[in-house]
C-alpha cells in the first residue's frame, strides 16, 4: 500500500509539472521590413518593321511595336533573374565538330512602365522602366513577406 501512495504522489507531481512545460500559448505581431533604396533598370527592346509577316504595313507597324515591347521585358528579365547559359561542344581527332550555345530567360516582371514608344528607321524601339518601389509594393501586396515585430506569451 505505501508504495502505490508513493507512485500516486510522484505521478501527480509530474501532472502538475507538465503545466509547466515549455509549451506557450503566444501572440505574434508581424513587421514588414522595408528596404533603405529602391533601384530603377532601364530597357531598350527593337523590332524591324519590314521583316514582319504581313503585307500591309499599318499591321506590320503593329507587330513591331509589339516584339519590340517583349524585347524590352526580355531585357528587364536578364537584369533582374540573370541568363542561363547551356553549351556544348563535340570533338573528334582533337577538332572540334559541333559547339552550340543555347542561352534562356525565365521570369516574372509586374510594375514595369513604357517610357516611349517609337520608330526608328526601319525598326520599332521601346523603352521600359522598372522602378523597385513599385515592385516592393506589389509584393507587399501580394505575400506575406513579414519579420516578427513581437512575441506575448500567456
Amino acid at each position: 500500500m505505501n508504495k502505490s501512495y508513493i507512485t500516486l504522489f510522484f505521478s501527480a507531481i509530474l501532472f502538475c509539472l507538465s503545466g509547466c512545460s515549455m509549451v506557450y500559448d503566444k501572440h505574434v505581431q508581424w513587421e514588414t521590413p522595408k528596404p533603405e533604396s529602391f533601384p530603377v533598370l532601364h530597357a531598350i527592346g527593337q523590332a524591324p518593321i519590314s521583316l514582319q509577316k504581313s503585307t500591309h504595313k499599318t499591321q506590320q507597324m503593329l507587330m513591331a511595336i509589339n516584339a519590340s515591347k517583349l524585347a524590352a521585358y526580355a531585357e528587364l528579365a536578364e537584369q533582374v533573374y540573370g541568363q542561363q547559359i547551356n553549351g556544348k561542344t563535340s570533338m573528334s581527332n582533337l577538332l572540334i565538330n559541333n559547339q552550340q550555345l543555347d542561352a534562356s530567360i525565365k521570369g516574372i516582371i509586374r510594375g514595369a512602365k513604357v517610357v516611349k514608344s517609337y520608330p526608328v528607321g526601319d525598326s520599332y524601339t521601346t523603352e521600359l522602366s522598372l522602378d523597385f518601389k513599385d515592385v516592393y509594393e506589389l509584393y507587399i501586396a501580394s505575400t506575406n513577406g513579414k519579420k516578427i515585430k513581437n512575441v506575448q506569451y500567456y
